[in-house]
C-alpha cells in the first residue's frame, strides 16, 4: 500500500530517512545535520517535507517551501528536492507525488507551485515533463555562496 504524508513536526526522524534517501540519490557527501537542527526545519511553517510510503518505509518524498508574495495574497509552493530511492524509480511515485502535493497546495490556497531543474540532468527534466504541469520557463540561476 502507497501513502503520501506530509510529515508533522515530531516525525524528525522520519525526515533524517528522508534527507538520506536524498543523499543517496542526489549523490551527496554530506554529514546530514543533528535532529534538533532537522526539528527546526520541521516546526517552520514555512517548510514541509512530504515522504512516499510503501508497507510502512519510507522510499522518498520531498521538501518545500512556503514563499509569500507582495504581489498577491497567496504563497507560492517551492519544491526544492524531490527524490525517491533508486530501487523505488520507474513505479510512478514521484509523479504521485508532485500530483498530491500540488492537490495539497490547490486546498491549502496556494497561487502556485514550481521545481526547479538544472537542463544539464536529463533525467530530472525527463521526468517533470511527465507530470501535470502548466508552464516551463527556462531560466539561468546565479549563485552568491558564502563559504
Amino acid at each position: 500500500m502507497i501513502q503520501i504524508i506530509k510529515l508533522e513536526s515530531n516525525e524528525v526522524k522520519d525526515f533524517r530517512k528522508l534527507v538520506e534517501i536524498f543523499t543517496v540519490v542526489f549523490e551527496h557527501d554530506i554529514k546530514i545535520p543533528s535532529l534538533n537542527y532537522l526539528q527546526g526545519l520541521l516546526s517552520n511553517p514555512n517548510f514541509m517535507a512530504f515522504v512516499v510510503i510503501i508497507d510502512g518505509e519510507i522510499v522518498g518524498g520531498l521538501t518545500m517551501y512556503v514563499l509569500h508574495q507582495y504581489y498577491s495574497t497567496k504563497p507560492l509552493a517551492y519544491m526544492y528536492d524531490v527524490g525517491i530511492a533508486p530501487e523505488y524509480q520507474g513505479q510512478g511515485l514521484g509523479k504521485s507525488l508532485i500530483a498530491e502535493v500540488c492537490h495539497f497546495c490547490e486546498e491549502n490556497g496556494f497561487d502556485a507551485a514550481y521545481v526547479e531543474a538544472e537542463e544539464e540532468d536529463v533525467e530530472a527534466v525527463s521526468f517533470y515533463r511527465k507530470t501535470a504541469y502548466s508552464n516551463e520557463m527556462l531560466a539561468r540561476h546565479f549563485t552568491y555562496s558564502f563559504t
